[in-house]
């Protein structure tokens, strides 16, 4: 599906299809947005080639895992990034991939999803912001950063509960929900810190394009920068107390058997020398001199005890009971 949104040289705007493209060419004055929503690839690809968008930008946003990047070309500048489709608590995110191509009169968006900032900005956008393309694309890309900065906080109570929890009664089910969560946070690590490179590339090379159509634009683009990193530093903190609690559990779960283990050692202990003098008179020898005691049965029974006895309490001196 193709959207065009055109504002005419007197300031009109008008919300058609493909046809508007032809006569916004003829308008040498006016802007236009073209949104591209899961589009034919062929079909797709001559429509890019016909706005004139770079070959290798149209290649690299038609290439469906390719990671999130910024270039710039001599008429157009190519953000590539991860948009969110929905999010929950339990972190389950949906990404879309978005390429927006911002030129001096013209930005289009290429997605093969729902994209909630590009519909946001669609349905909000207003004739000044229309006529400033590649500022236009920022905001977009500021957008969708915010929203996974609401993912993200949205997490924030889960992980100080699971906290809690940890501390007060560890679980094999709390170690599980850690285990998963650390695996997600991982992958939108990772998104993040790609959209972290884009917003510094933006701000450190800013394009002459942005600097052109808005002359303040690094102050944007410094508050992009700044949330991308915020976004990026929240995750991998909760990575890393993710991890932390995993690592506290096992310890706590080792020291525990390290404890079971021991009391069963002592116990071996005490009654393997038990075993052993059990075991001599139990054999079935004709002639063993202990038999013949009157009192046998009683001495050797006192002589167990006295080792249990004694065993026990050197093991206690020991701090191993």
């Amino acid at each position: 599906m193709i959207k065009t949104l055109w504002l005419t040289g007197d300031g009109e705007r008008r919300i058609g299809g493909v046809e508007q493209i032809a006569l916004w060419q003829k308008d040498k004055e006016g802007y236009l947005w073209v949104d591209i929503l899961s589009e034919n690839t062929s079909a797709e690809r001559e429509l890019l080639l016909s706005l004139d968008c770079h070959p290798l930008a149209v290649e690299d946003a038609q290439r469906k895992r390719h990671p999130p990047k910024t270039e710039t070309f001599d008429n157009q500048v190519l953000i590539l990034y991860r948009g969110i489709t929905s999010f929950d608590e339990e972190l389950n995110v949906e990404l879309v991939p978005i390429a927006l191509f911002a030129e001096e009169r013209c930005l289009i968006s290429v997605h093969q999803g729902k994209s909630m900032s590009i519909q946001q900005h669609w349905n909000d956008s207003k004739s000044e912001l229309l006529r400033q393309p590649a500022v236009l694309a920022t905001r977009i890309l500021h957008y969708s950063v915010g929203r996974y900065l609401e993912a993200v906080l949205t997490f924030e109570e889960r992980i100080n509960e699971l906290e809690d929890a940890m501390q007060e009664k560890p679980s094999d089910q709390i170690m599980r929900s850690l285990i998963m969560y650390k695996s997600r946070l991982r992958k939108l690590k990772r998104i993040f810190n790609y959209h972290e490179r884009i917003a510094q590339t933006l701000l450190k090379e800013t394009p002459e394009l942005l600097l052109t159509t808005e002359p303040d634009i690094v102050h944007a683009l410094q508050d992009l920068y700044d949330r991308c990193e915020r976004v990026h530093s929240l995750a991998t903190m909760y990575y890393e107390i993710c991890g932390d609690l995993i690592e506290g559990y096992l310890s706590l779960t080792s020291h525990m058997l390290n404890n079971t283990m021991r009391v069963l050692t002592v116990i071996t202990a005490i009654f393997v020398p038990l075993t052993f003098i059990a075991g001599i008179y139990g054999m079935n020898f004709e002639y063993i001199p202990e038999l013949q005691f009157h009192n046998g049965y009683f001495i050797v029974m006192g002589l167990m005890a006295m080792i249990g006895v004694g065993l026990l309490a050197l093991f206690r001196r020991l701090r191993w009971l």
